[in-house]
């Protein structure tokens, strides 16, 4: 069965992205610990982010290098925090969050977002993303 993550980029449930390109997406959590908190994703399903090809690999880091730059315009914050913890969906994902202190990484503190929310702040990052020159945020 495909992950969530797979459903979400193919279309069969909502998702809101800021990232599109041929490799790769990313989209805000759902359930953030900070707002702007998103995810970068590879298309490909891979389980362990150490299986994922090395060219796919640095991909993945380059995007996510790009995102923060969107972050950063919008939030803020001291440092565009980067984990990849793996353990709450079996699909490769980089976990990008605006962080203002060490405590701000603490998945305790996630929250279910309002979808209208969710889609407000996708869009405040688009822009962003847009005003860096990332044509990617324009197909997300």
């Amino acid at each position: 069965m495909a992950s969530i993550f797979t459903q979400i980029i193919n279309g069969e449930l909502p998702g809101n992205f800021i990232w599109r390109d041929d490799k790769v997406v990313a989209i805000l959590t759902i359930s953030p610990i900070k707002t702007g908190h998103c995810l970068v994703i590879p298309i490909e399903e891979i389980n362990h982010w150490d299986d994922v090809p090395v060219d796919l690999a640095a991909h993945l880091m380059l995007v996510a290098q790009k995102v923060a730059k969107g972050l950063k315009a919008v939030y803020s914050p001291k440092r565009v925090g980067v984990m990849i913890a793996g353990l709450e969906v079996p699909h490769t994902h980089i976990h990008l969050i605006p962080v203002n202190e060490l405590s701000d990484f603490d998945f305790s503190k996630q929250n279910p977002a309002a979808p209208e929310q969710l889609a407000q702040e996708a869009e405040k990052v688009r822009e962003a993303l847009r005003e860096c020159g990332f044509n990617e945020a324009e197909s997300a």
